[in-house]
């Protein structure tokens, strides 16, 4: 298992950088971008730690996401390329709400467990799929999709590659009902009363 985790992430680097024929960041016109009063080495271009969460489920919730983008890890400015690691806890309560990445699709490879997994086009409909491990989706920039563990027992582990060193994520739950949409759209959009709107804004406030 091992030697296959050690694989993946060497795939997923050549993966991610194959994205950025197809990314919306800007190009740079120089090799790489520091951050002003770096002078930067080969450390600064290596990013250590995430053989903690590249197994096993998350401690103590039921989902975690664990992002490797240009704001935690400086040296992806302007290189159009970042990672996610994804940890589901067993069963249905490991889920990755619907939500979307504006600035990039994004591939995702299964590490661990069993993942159900679907997105949304543009004519409403589904296109859904279970992984194993080994198995990868794409799910198309700019897309609803979601993520939500396939085995009533055991986590589930995947590593997702982007083409953006930011592609964002709009949470459908949290920018619907914890963004301070008046209640009476959300009523008359969701044709449904206050009271179960107000559980959901409730449920989806920081």
């Amino acid at each position: 298992m091992a030697a296959f985790r050690a694989g993946t992430v060497v795939l997923f680097a050549v993966l991610a950088v194959s994205l950025r024929a197809l990314a919306g960041d800007p190009d740079i016109t120089v090799d790489f971008i520091t951050p002003p009063g770096v002078t930067p080495d080969g450390e600064f271009f290596a990013f250590r730690g995430l053989n903690r969460v590249i197994s096993g489920g998350p401690s103590g919730v039921p989902f975690m996401v664990t992002k490797l983008n240009q704001e935690i890890f400086p040296a992806l400015a302007g290189q159009s390329v970042s990672l996610a690691v994804l940890q589901f806890g067993p069963g249905a309560a490991g889920v990755n709400p619907p939500h979307a990445h504006p600035r990039s699709a994004e591939l995702l490879m299964m590490l661990q467990g069993v993942l159900n997994v679907g997105f949304v086009d543009s004519a409403n409909r589904l296109f859904n799929q279970t992984l194993y491990v080994g198995d990868a989706f794409v799910f198309p920039k700019g897309l609803v999709h979601y993520q939500v563990n396939g085995d009533a027992k055991k986590p589930a582990v995947a590593i997702s590659a982007f083409g953006s060193a930011n592609p964002g994520t709009i949470s459908l739950p949290k920018t619907i009902f914890g963004s301070q949409i008046q209640s009476s759209v959300l009523e008359e959009s969701f044709k449904t009363d206050a009271g179960v709107i107000g559980k959901l804004v409730a449920a989806n406030s920081d």
